[in-house]
């Protein structure tokens, strides 16, 4: 232990990542406490582990704390909240205010959705004299809503947790099989008792943005009963979840119900759930499901899990290797037209059942899809008119469907277009507020979410959209991609993506100034902290699955390289692209 040295203030704001795990316990105010102190400890007491913030209404005044809902939203800056009094001495009614300001990052709302909106932060705290068991103390009586906090003590408070919804009807998976469940992220307090807010926020239903386009088989209104006050698994990890309300349940939505909450408590890491039994107010059952039967259910990703890899080799075919293969395997080329040289390949995608595949001609003009099996190249699905093989057409995508999506980057007749099962009339989809020309696409197994990556001038941004369909049986679809929002706000330049799990993608950029690096990103716009990964130089291209246990593929300057996890990038290949997973 050191026993010298100068002593130094460090704020909760500027803590490093090397203390994410540090507890901080909220001290309540003294006595003697100057104005400017209350406002620091108030501030510092909302970092705390508190769990109903209960010594942070200590330096309210009892109407503001009765006022205060710190549930309201939480305001996250960058380096927490800088403190200036508004004026040295007291107010004409006696009272001192103090500005809080700073540069925001994100707001996470009251339906405790993630969402990133960066501009400058600037309210007041308002304070006024009271009376104390030694005399008069200053306590605060006005402040903002919610609670604020630096973006450190936010990572280290929170974290990311999946609720779990079904893709209604036209979205998902198509025939039989497991239904299609959708990842919506949000934040929870990490140690605040995360398994029961968690529960909680899965019967409140999901956030306004994906809401379109999913739904619950919990009844609206279903909440946890009066006296289940905190959920914990018991020693066999079964979690017990008393319900009230008033809908009847039949066996099979019970199941649905079951198969939410088991996927949902799966993402969060402490929970250690095994098996989830659902009863009524009274304490009767109604269902019972465990992990092993979970996936007979519903699926939050593809159902199938990927077999193998692929990419274009030198001879621009389509070749692939076992996702299981040491770093000696060879790449063969596959079956079927792509494998062999019929026509040379720009750029391909690979159906999530591994059973077909989409390729884009060397020139970027031609869009083909072809059997995995055998049979021979028909012709193009699609043309662009593009000048130039990158103003030509995109790297396709498949989703959970089958249903083929890719883009026509043509400077004079830009478009976002989809194929029934891959073949037919292709079917322009509008994209509402769109800014700049979409130069990648990739959808989700789920097939209502899509990540896009948009051009204008010079820079390149990742943006996620909300899939939305509409059309009758045996009518041509209406499909419309809505609400676009930036999935990668810190980084200035994003020049390559891919999903990498059920809300999770790895995009290749830098941020302002810096290099290109790689690291994850949540759908919703958040980074963790330590999110990045092992260098590559010259990184053109990326692709990962949805299956977290795969493996990442890149075409870097070293050749075709893929990451194991725990372990360095090996080189596949001296030369090829386009690196993909089914999907």
């Amino acid at each position: 232990m050191p026993d010298g040295g100068n002593l130094k203030k460090v704020d909760a704001s500027q803590r490093p990542d090397s203390q994410s795990q540090v507890r901080v316990y909220a001290i309540p105010p003294s006595e003697n406490a100057r104005a400017v102190d209350i406002v620091q400890g108030f501030l510092e007491a909302l970092t705390s582990d508190d769990p109903d913030f209960t010594i942070a209404r200590k330096y309210l005044t009892k109407d503001a704390s009765a006022a205060w809902d710190p549930e309201h939203s939480t305001t996250v800056l960058a380096d927490g909240p800088n403190t200036v009094a508004d004026n040295l001495g007291n107010d004409s009614g006696g009272g001192r205010t103090y500005s809080l300001t700073g540069r925001q990052v994100a707001m996470v709302n009251k339906q405790h959705a993630y969402v990133p909106d960066e501009k400058s932060y600037a309210q007041t705290v308002h304070l006024s004299q009271q009376s104390g068991q030694n005399g008069r103390v200053w306590r605060i009586d006005r402040l903002p809503k919610g609670i604020v906090l630096g973006e450190s003590d936010f990572e280290r408070n929170y974290e990311a947790v999946n609720k779990y919804y079904f893709a209604e009807p036209g979205a998902g998976t198509r025939g039989g099989g497991p239904k299609a469940l959708v990842a919506d992220p949000i934040y929870v307090r990490q140690r605040i008792d995360p398994l029961t807010e968690t529960v909680k926020s899965l019967l409140d239903g999901p956030t306004h943005w994906l809401g379109p386009v999913v739904n619950s088989r919990f009844d609206t209104g279903t909440r946890l009963a009066p006296d289940a006050k905190s959920l914990a698994p018991d020693d066999k990890n079964k979690l017990v979840v008393p319900l009230s309300g008033r809908g009847r349940v039949d066996q099979e939505r019970c199941t649905e119900m079951a198969a939410q909450l088991l996927f949902t408590l799966q993402d969060l890491a402490s929970s250690g759930v095994e098996q989830v039994e659902l009863q009524r107010e009274g304490g009767s059952q109604l269902c019972v499901l465990g992990k092993d039967r979970a996936g007979t259910v519903a699926s939050p990703r593809s159902t199938n899990r990927p077999s193998y890899q692929y990419f274009v080799d030198d001879k621009q075919r389509l070749v692939r290797m076992p996702g299981n293969a040491g770093s000696n395997a060879k790449p063969e080329p596959v079956s079927g037209p792509f494998g062999q040289p019929e026509e040379e390949l720009q750029s391909v995608a690979v159906s999530r059942n591994e059973v077909r595949a989409a390729g884009v001609s060397a020139d970027g003009h031609m869009l083909y899809t072809a059997s995995l099996v055998g049979g021979s190249l028909g012709g193009p699905e699609l043309r662009s008119r593009g000048k130039s093989p990158d103003q030509g057409l995109s790297t396709p995508s498949w989703d959970g469907r089958g249903d083929l999506w890719v883009a026509d980057r043509d400077r004079k007749r830009p478009r976002l277009l989809w194929l029934d099962q891959g073949t037919g009339e292709p079917v322009q989809v509008g994209v509402s507020g769109l800014d700049g020309r979409i130069e990648a696409v990739r959808v989700a197994a789920d097939g209502v979410r899509i990540a896009l990556l948009v051009k204008k001038g010079d820079k390149t941004s990742l943006r996620i959209g909300r899939v939305e369909r509409s059309g009758g049986k045996g009518e041509q679809p209406e499909i419309s991609v809505v609400e676009l929002r930036e999935a990668a706000p810190q980084m200035e330049e994003v020049t390559a993506m891919s999903w990498a799990g059920p809300s999770r993608l790895v995009v290749v950029g830098r941020e302002s100034g810096g290099v290109q690096q790689m690291r994850y990103v949540q759908c919703d716009g958040s980074a963790r902290a330590g999110a990045t990964l092992p260098g590559l130089t010259g990184v053109k291209e990326i692709a990962a699955s949805e299956d977290e246990t795969q493996p990442l593929l890149a075409h870097s300057d070293d050749g075709i390289v893929r990451l194991p996890s725990g372990a360095q990038w090996q080189t596949v290949g001296k030369d090829g692209t386009g690196p993909v997973y089914p999907g």
